[in-house]
């Protein structure tokens, strides 16, 4: 089938349908490609601005290190395009379609971190591109894309989790609250990927009023106890901190190592943001996820990122289809976000303690207002 499609549908088919590794070409710059170098300290793009359809990046490595480069949604965590292992003297094409919009061209200088960034703007195309895409296409692109996204999140939460066990085993509490809900949040973003191997996720993020009697209290939320003390606890020692520590670092590498290979279905992905959305039902509004630190807001803007972010990849399939779910979903969301933007305190937000019960009440409606339609997202996808 042959048609017209919308800017957002353009957009998810680049990531799997149009991009690749090529070899360098000497007639790269001459046929509109937009130069990217890349070192071990500098991301240099010829351009910071490109009409929408088609954009073709032609990255060279002159580095030390293995680099990445990606091409991101204007919220820094969708990937619209990736090209990896860009080896030391190497040179790679990324092709992707992109509508108009603000993005965020990023290289990873040792596929580690969160890259080094800059904006890129895509301006209105001069005349409409027309785009041969069945549903499949689309469905596998929206899994596609997903994959990438959980990759990312997946190792910048390794690096996270090694400074912040780092911090906690050397008895440094102040950088071990600093780090703490930030790089949970890499967690929270995937928490249904993460939930789903039944025997990390425990030892990972229980909280200590969901172990059965005789269960060990490790990860996350025993770090998070000893940090934030209550009346009448008895600190660990420097031993018992190093055994957790080390039992952090060394479960979410494999964490890491296990989704590295996972691919992902329509239904998954729309069935996964309504978890999330779930999530933040059940422990994040609440107040239960967080006891001791009360940081639930940062999970809380965390879960519905990630949801949110299964919902963008999905989008393409409802234009045309269902419209209106669409059009309801972007409202509500947008909604949810202005309600908890209320609550930002610098990079982060306020402890959930100092909310009212009329602003929690007030949270709660709009993830309900949210989840209704939600719940209707995976029926329309796999159509």
């Amino acid at each position: 089938m042959k048609k017209i499609l919308a800017p957002a549908a353009m957009l998810a088919l680049g990531a799997l349908a149009l991009t690749g590794c090529t070899d360098n070409n000497a007639d790269a710059s001459a046929d509109g490609a937009i130069d990217v170098v890349a070192t071990d300290d500098s991301c240099t793009v010829s351009t910071d601005t490109a009409p929408g359809g088609t954009l073709k990046f032609n990255v060279k490595n002159d580095g030390t290190k293995i680099n990445e480069f990606y091409l991101l949604a204007d919220d820094g965590l969708r990937i619209v395009g990736e090209v990896e292992n860009v080896g030391p003297g190497v040179t790679r094409d990324l092709v992707v379609l992109a509508p108009e919009g603000s993005y965020f061209a990023s290289c990873k200088p040792g596929m580690v971190g969160d890259g080094i960034r800059s904006a890129f703007t895509v301006t209105a195309a001069a005349d409409g591109q027309e785009v041969s895409a069945d549903r499949a296409t689309m469905q596998r692109t929206a899994a596609t894309q997903y994959a990438a996204y959980v990759k990312d999140q997946t190792e910048q939460l390794v690096r996270g989790t090694q400074e912040f066990a780092d911090a906690f085993a050397a008895g440094d509490e102040a950088k071990a609250k600093e780090l703490y809900a930030a790089t949970r949040m890499h967690w929270e973003r995937i928490e249904p990927v993460a939930e789903s191997f039944g025997d990390l996720d425990p030892i990972l993020d229980a909280r200590e009023a969901d172990l059965a009697e005789g269960e060990e209290f490790t990860g996350w939320h025993r770090a998070e106890k000893d940090l934030w003390a209550p009346s009448g606890y008895t600190k660990m020692t420097g031993k018992e901190r190093q055994e957790i520590a080390d039992g952090m670092v060394e479960n979410t590498k494999e964490l890491y190592d296990r989704t590295q290979e996972l691919s992902y279905t329509p239904d998954q992905l729309a069935n996964g943001a309504k978890s999330l959305l779930d999530e933040v039902a059940t422990g994040k509004v609440t107040g239960e996820e967080e006891t001791f630190s009360h940081t639930d807001l940062w999970d809380f803007q965390a879960n519905m990122e990630g949801a949110k972010i299964a919902y963008q990849d999905l989008q393409p399939l409802l234009v045309g289809t269902d419209d209106e779910l669409d059009a309801q979903l972007k409202e509500n969301f947008d909604s949810l976000q202005a309600r908890l933007d209320q609550y930002r305190e610098g990079d982060g937000f306020k402890l959930y303690t100092e909310l009212s019960k009329e602003q929690v009440q007030e949270l709660s409606a709009g993830v309900d207002a949210l989840s209704e339609p939600l719940s209707k997202l995976t029926a329309a996808v796999i159509k």
